[in-house]
């Protein structure tokens, strides 16, 4: 793991620290539509504040190309507001002040030295506390912790030691979890972490492109043609657990009719949709039973009640399981939401990327960086 200062090697009264959290929210007609990362983020500043620090938070929200309205941290400076008892303002100064979206800033995706400059100017402290965006080297992640003195902040810290767990000699049997749409974006995961586990057990739309190399029809399926060849040697790995029968709909709607089939006879026209029963008690069971579990991506369309029930199961076993339980990835995380369950994990990340690239084996810049503070 990086070796960085954390919080707990600094004074940081009197101090103008400035944080970076991960903000990044979605907005719903101009109102926070979910705040998880919201509530995450304020334990930190809260922190900060009580510590008798002046605290600002700078966050992208979005991708915007530019200065838009629709883009604004102003109603994420306004449900932190409610959401705390100190007092939190927007642009101007308060007991935590919320800095308007960086990436209105031209040089902040590019790390641009001038822009980091902006970022760094009248701070003495630079707290790295966003966990979901340290794997992009910007201006507010990488650049201003090269001229500020800098250190991981606690939502930083836990996330990267709770990770960190799945990399080193983590306690057996252990299990990965695998969903989400596309086999291409969990095959750096899938290649880093199949030699250290026990079992890997394959759902959501990927395990279609999976199926599809074994031989199997799989209607109309999401199936990534391109990734084809390179699962074959997968689907033949004694450890690769895939779905033995899936839920499927006639069509991609919420309303669809839909049926369990095995994954043997999905008919042409049909799409599978969701992991099928059998399936999900077997993967809920083998996760009960893990000592190490990491789940990214649902087992299928979970925000559709008819393709619900994988995801669920998967869901409540990880919360079933006495081992040390995580869950990477917004929809993951949106589903154990969804089902109430997001306390009954160990360790439910605030990042997606930033989680599969730490666990592909990739150096997060963003942490990197906080080595140079620690000579």
């Amino acid at each position: 793991m990086n070796r960085y200062l954390t919080l707990k090697d600094v004074d940081v009264s009197g101090l103008r620290v400035l944080v970076r959290s991960d903000l990044n929210v979605p907005i719903e007609e101009g109102h926070v539509g979910d705040d998880f990362r919201i509530r995450s983020a304020l334990p930190t500043l809260e922190r900060l504040v009580d510590s008798r620090a002046a605290v600002t938070v700078c966050s992208h929200l979005g991708r915007p190309k530019g200065p838009d309205p629709a883009f604004s941290l102003e109603p994420v400076a306004k449900r932190m507001d409610e959401l705390t008892e100190r007092t939190v303002s927007f642009n101007t100064p308060g007991d935590i002040t919320v800095m308007e979206n960086t990436r209105f800033l031209d040089g902040e995706t590019a790390n641009d030295r001038e822009t980091a400059d902006r970022f760094a100017d009248d701070f003495d402290l630079f707290v790295q506390d966003a966990f979901g965006s340290v794997h992009r080297a910007h201006a507010s992640t990488v650049g201003v912790a090269e001229i500020v003195k800098s250190v991981a902040g606690p939502l930083l810290d836990d996330e990267l030691k709770a990770l960190g767990r799945f990399l080193a000699d983590t306690d057996h049997p252990y299990t990965v979890v695998l969903g989400g749409a596309k086999v291409s974006d969990k095959l750096g995961v899938i290649d880093n972490l199949l030699p250290k586990v026990d079992r890997m057990l394959i759902g959501g739309g990927m395990c279609f492109t999976f199926l599809a190399a074994q031989g199997h029809e799989v209607g109309d399926s999401l199936v990534e043609e391109s990734m084809l060849d390179t699962v074959k040697d997968l689907v033949h790995e004694t450890k690769t657990f895939l779905p033995s029968d899936v839920v499927i709909g006639d069509s991609f709607t919420a309303d669809s009719k839909h049926q369990v089939k095995p994954v043997s006879e999905i008919p042409e026209g049909w799409m599978g949709l969701d992991i099928g029963p059998d399936t999900a008690g077997q993967f809920a069971g083998l996760i009960r039973e893990s000592a190490s579990v990491f789940w990214n991506g649902p087992m299928g369309v979970f925000e559709w009640e008819p393709y619900r029930s994988g995801t669920e199961a998967v869901a409540r076993a990880m919360g079933e399981c006495e081992g040390f339980t995580a869950v990477g990835g917004g929809d993951s995380a949106a589903a154990l939401r969804l089902l109430g369950l997001e306390t009954t994990v160990s360790h439910l990340s605030t990042g997606g990327g930033a989680g599969l690239e730490l666990l592909e084996g990739k150096i997060l810049p963003g942490v990197a960086v906080l080595e140079r503070w620690t000579q």
